[in-house]
């Protein structure tokens, strides 16, 4: 049984990155009715910056936050200059322009700081604690303790600002929102700056995790749709509580179930949303829109 909880507590661990980067899903899906397929190459491009200040010799910290205040930068020129002319079309196109956008991040960071593997310093200490027979490393309990930061901060903003209730609005009714002030172009812009930022947040935790590469956030960013989809892509709790059902359903199998491999592995977030779409297609904690045709 010491295995079984030992395994729970390290998916919990994984779980809460999948979160991080669940969340910025569902807060650019809220703000702006769009989901952004282009969010895990926009994180691990956060990730070379932080390495590039770091490999300048800026303090780790610092690169941090220059990287997180990059990503918005970013987050709000790609929608200035390629989403918002098409926000307004189909959604197949929004998926085809957030569909490019991967790539040209995916070329970008390949072209700039090459495909071999480099390495991001942790911000956290190699420690760890013992509670009875479980252990916690410092990697995971900072993880945690970064993700109920995070996704309180967003709740506060997004429930209990002016800000908050004018990116809501907009994203519910643009025309509404307009007719009574809100200035849609700038509030859909700092929903992708707000969402980019957190995904930075998601890199920055991978980063020293795994070996830093353009395909770093490949597998997931698949994982973070899960958990997005799994607790509902409306809800900010969804995407954590979503986030530690995908994170301790990977690490149960991969403790039990070894012959899958790890190529085989990627299967089971696609499982956990197809189940979770045939049989609530809100999600666990999401909620039912109803469109007046």
């Amino acid at each position: 049984m010491q295995y079984f909880f030992q395994q729970i507590v390290n998916g919990i661990g994984d779980g809460a990155i999948y979160a991080s980067l669940g969340l910025a899903l569902v807060l650019i899906y809220r703000t702006t009715n769009i989901a952004n397929f282009a969010q895990g190459e926009m994180a691990t491009f956060s990730a070379y910056i932080a390495w590039q200040m770091v490999d300048w010799g800026v303090p780790l910290w610092w690169s941090f936050l220059i990287a997180i205040v990059v990503s918005m930068i970013v987050g709000v020129l790609a929608y200035l200059l390629l989403v918002r002319s098409v926000q307004h079309r189909d959604e197949l196109t929004i998926v085809i322009v957030t569909l490019g956008l991967f790539l040209a991040f995916n070329s970008f960071n390949g072209a700039i700081w090459g495909f071999l593997q480099l390495s991001l310093p942790s911000p956290f200490p190699e420690k760890s604690v013992a509670i009875g027979a479980l252990r916690f490393n410092a990697e995971l309990v900072g993880t945690i303790v970064i993700l109920i930061a995070i996704s309180s901060g967003m709740f506060l903003l997004l429930q209990h600002t002016r800000l908050g209730t004018a990116l809501r609005a907009s994203a519910s009714n643009a025309t509404s929102a307009m007719l009574v002030g809100v200035p849609f172009t700038a509030m859909m812009a700092i929903g992708w700056g707000l969402a980019a930022g957190l995904g930075a947040v998601s890199g920055l935790l991978v980063g020293p995790k795994l070996t830093l590469d353009p395909n770093m956030m490949g597998a997931i960013i698949i994982y973070a749709f899960a958990a997005a989809v799994v607790g509902g892509l409306t809800s900010y709790r969804g995407a954590v509580v979503g986030g530690a059902i995908v994170g301790i359903s990977q690490a149960l199998s991969m403790a039990y179930l070894p012959w899958l491999g790890s190529d085989l592995q990627i299967l089971l977030p696609l499982m956990l949303i197809v189940a979770v779409l045939i049989i609530k297609p809100e999600g666990l904690f999401g909620s039912t829109v109803v469109v007046r045709v």
